[in-house]
């Protein structure tokens, strides 16, 4: 069943985007998306975002906290449809694809649907993309999942299961957290998207120390929803100080003369237990892959059986 704009809110955190955020509801609403269906929640802007956005009598509320993921879970409690759709108000990302994830989330069988920026050409500088894809990566080997652009501000899902994210990561990790609740716990579709220049490239955020903070936070997501291979990982870098320790005792036992015996010991029991967890690692991760497409696969038999009764 295909659903219509009116059963969607558009939820549009600001900071101190008043060149763009005019024309980022010029194309919200263009699309067909209702006035009273607009949430712009800002985050203490002091160049006018918040009297601009106000013109367009769409809804417009203080943050509560700071940071994007208080902004999204402020702008959660206006929302009175069943779904919900996310996206930045520095117009980057363009309002015509609303109805093409919202199609994807009503009929694709999808838990999320996250806007991929892979259309087009140009728009990201070469480092940006360079750090997305190392951090997608990084991504899709930690949960388990094949993902293009885990990081897209752009994404859709039912109310009632994004406001089962916790909402924790601080700064620019919110979609690393969102992406990582919905791959453990349903089905993570893309559509692909544009992306386009920010219009104020002076205001641009994101900078090469956010992208390690994200990495470290993606860590700290796996702990979370994996742990058995977080703890594993852990193990396995036993392995790096087993073989060096390892290595200099056989360069003394062959070259020198000199026999360690307890440091020898040492090097195979370190060497022994990083192996194992790394089995373990690798054998969590499949297990997750598994348990996902068993998650999968009941939900499109209930669907099924629910479009057959």
């Amino acid at each position: 069943m295909l659903l219509g704009l009116s059963e969607l809110t558009v939820v549009i955190p600001t900071l101190n985007e008043v060149k763009a955020i005019g024309r980022v509801l010029e194309e919200v609403l263009a699309v067909g998306v209702p006035r009273e269906n607009v949430v712009v929640v800002d985050g203490g802007s002091t160049d006018g975002t918040v009297e601009t956005a106000s013109s367009y009598g769409v809804r417009v509320v203080v943050q509560e906290g700071r940071g994007k993921a208080d902004a999204i879970r402020t702008g959660l409690k206006y929302v009175g449809t069943p779904y919900v759709l996310v996206m930045d108000g520095d117009y980057t990302y363009p309002a015509k694809y609303i109805p093409q994830l919202l199609e994807a989330l009503s009929s694709g069988g999808c838990d999320l649907v996250i806007g991929s920026r892979v259309l087009g050409s140009g728009s990201q500088r070469a480092l940006f993309r360079f750090g997305n894809r190392v951090l997608t990566t990084l991504f899709d080997v930690l949960f388990g999942i094949r993902l293009r652009d885990v990081l897209s501000g752009m994404y859709a899902s039912r109310l009632s299961d994004l406001r089962g994210v916790e909402f924790e990561m601080r700064g620019f990790s919110v979609e690393a957290e969102v992406v990582a609740h919905f791959a453990s716990l349903g089905r993570v579709c893309e559509v692909p998207i544009e992306y386009r220049p920010r219009l104020d490239p002076e205001a641009k955020k994101l900078r090469v120390v956010h992208g390690i903070r994200i990495a470290l936070d993606m860590l700290r997501l796996t702990w979370r929803y994996n742990p058995v291979f977080a703890i594993s990982a852990l193990g396995a870098l036993l392995l790096v100080p087993g073989l060096a320790l390892g290595a200099w005792v056989g360069y003394h036992y062959f070259f020198t003369g000199v026999k360690y015996y307890v440091k020898g010991l040492v090097a195979i029991l370190m060497t022994l237990v990083g192996l194992l967890s790394l089995a373990m690692a690798v054998l969590a991760l499949y297990i997750r892959r598994t348990e996902l497409r068993l998650r999968r696969y009941i939900g499109e038999v209930v669907r099924s059986l629910k479009g057959g009764s």
